[in-house]
């Protein structure tokens, strides 16, 4: 795919030759080099072409800047697919002579040919250069809110709420708060239920309660989630919780190693859901405290997602309750059309 935007700069897709080029703007950029998470994301790319864009944009020295984003579909109920702008950079020296409008453009229009209702992204308050390009872009804020939580503030409320579980799930366990962080995280899942990682024999389980709670049928999306856990190129952490031999809840999170203005490895978490007929019996904290053990042993310190404040207040008030807050990260959508 090439698209001649002007005489002196084409966009077309990235290949694996760009990759040195991609690692020496970025490291210019960021100060620091991050070849694997790039080598990483050119890795899902090619495994899972229909899930990513990736676009270069090159003038006769070579390629002068680059265009990353992962298509959404179904994180917590969305509905319309979208596309999740994830890292734009461009050569210093070519900065402030269209090469991010360019390569914008050129993600726009592969959105508008393959359905997609939207681009969204997310930048720190304290960002003021892309704050400014985002707005000059046509980005407006979007009305989710982002929140987050340091593993550690998890840690400590998931202790917490351990000390107030319902009667008939170990609530005569004693808990070693003084061994490591993730004995703890380990020992507070137990005491409600089984939680182990996601198998492909638990799709069909899934599915159903999904279905449940969204009203629709979502057997792709969710496949093509597990399908990524399966995948030794993705670093994402897919739980399912047990009780009396039934899956009784789900989660989804991925390590996100790089994208968009982090120092440092964040955790994403796509999407939780508990059968309703067994709320309130701690599944969903104990799905939190398996995911807190899983992330420490990844040394990953800080888990965020993004919720909807009017359509998901339940939502927002749960993980409130296991440790989450505001971020300051701010929320941008632009539409499509």
């Amino acid at each position: 795919m090439e698209h001649d935007l002007t005489p002196a700069v084409t966009v077309r897709a990235m290949t694996k030759q760009d990759l040195d080029a991609v690692v020496a703007i970025d490291a210019a950029l960021e100060g620091r080099q991050r070849r694997a998470y790039f080598q990483r994301r050119l890795a899902s790319a090619v495994k899972e072409p229909r899930l990513h864009v990736q676009l270069a944009a090159a003038d006769a020295d070579g390629l002068v800047g680059y265009i990353l984003a992962r298509r959404i579909e179904g994180e917590f109920g969305r509905q319309l697919p979208g596309l999740r702008l994830e890292v734009i950079g461009v050569r210093p020296a070519q900065r402030g002579h269209g090469v991010g409008k360019l390569l914008l453009d050129a993600l726009v229009q592969h959105a508008r040919q393959h359905g997609v209702a939207d681009l969204r992204t997310g930048a720190r308050w304290s960002e003021h250069t892309m704050l400014h390009w985002l707005d000059a872009m046509g980005f407006t804020l979007a009305p989710n809110l982002v929140v987050d939580c340091a593993v550690g503030d998890g840690y400590q409320a998931e202790r917490d709420d351990a000390l107030e579980l319902p009667e008939g799930f170990g609530t005569s366990h004693e808990i070693d708060y003084g061994a490591p962080a993730g004995n703890d995280f380990e020992r507070i899942a137990t005491l409600r239920c089984d939680v182990r990682a996601m198998a492909p024999a638990d799709l069909p389980q899934i599915v159903r309660i999904d279905s449940v709670l969204t009203g629709r049928n979502r057997e792709a999306y969710i496949a093509a989630k597990l399908g990524e856990a399966m995948d030794e190129s993705a670093i994402r952490v897919s739980l399912s919780a047990r009780l009396e031999g039934a899956i009784v809840g789900y989660l989804m999170a991925r390590a996100d190693l790089g994208d968009f203005g982090r120092a440092e490895p964040v955790a994403v978490l796509d999407t939780i859901g508990v059968d309703p007929g067994y709320e309130h019996r701690g599944i969903g904290h104990a799905l939190l405290s398996q995911l807190f053990a899983s992330l420490d042993a990844l040394h990953v310190d800080r888990v965020e997602t993004v919720v909807e404040p009017t359509t998901q207040l339940a939502l927002l008030g749960f993980l409130f309750d296991a440790g989450f807050k505001p971020s300051q990260r701010l929320a941008f959508v632009r539409p499509v059309a």
